[in-house]
């Protein structure tokens, strides 16, 4: 069962990954296009930059996900590294429950929004529903959430690495 619940996560890390380093290689593409269109072409289009920053916020939440897997998260441990070794571990999951709380602050509320901002459209993009640009924000905390539950009941998962969908403890053994 482990392992199974291993392999899900794996692939939804990677799939973060992959949104994530999509985003910024289109918004990378997007924001060069839209400044040669107004200062060479001298059209500039209205879309670049709203489109530019509903990639950089994908970025942001869905990207903090996979961070967070992989232990790259920015984390203030400074005091918890200071507290007795036998303070740590009990310091170290109050942690991760508040950060659970925080995921589904951000996902109940998130939805809410969501739901709330649905019949407005985006002035610059009148085909894309205000909604839509909100759901990163419930997305990325509903992917958070699951990556601080496998922490809490599987442990860290940051040390290990999937070479074609299968468990490798160290990089002794990967191919």
């Amino acid at each position: 069962m482990k392992n199974t619940i291993l392999r899900i996560n794996d692939v939804i890390y990677m799939a973060c990954i992959w949104v994530a380093g999509l985003s910024v290689a289109v918004m990378s593409l997007i924001i060069p296009w839209g400044i040669f269109a107004r200062y060479v072409l001298g059209t500039g289009a209205g879309w670049p930059e709203p489109v530019a920053i509903l990639l950089m916020i994908l970025f942001t939440f869905i990207g903090a996900a996979a961070s967070y897997r992989a232990g790259a998260h920015m984390a203030v441990s400074m005091c918890t590294d200071r507290l007795p070794a036998s303070m740590q571990g009990g310091v170290t999951v109050l942690v991760q429950v508040l950060m659970a709380i925080i995921c589904v602050f951000m996902v109940i509320w998130g939805t809410k929004l969501c739901l709330a901002m649905w019949n407005q459209y985006l002035s610059t993009l009148p085909m894309l529903r205000v909604g839509i640009t909100y759901s990163p924000i419930p997305i990325g905390g509903f992917l958070t959430l699951i990556f601080i539950l496998e922490r809490l009941f599987l442990g860290d998962q940051s040390h290990r690495r999937a070479v074609n969908f299968e468990l490798v403890e160290d990089s002794k053994e990967a191919v």
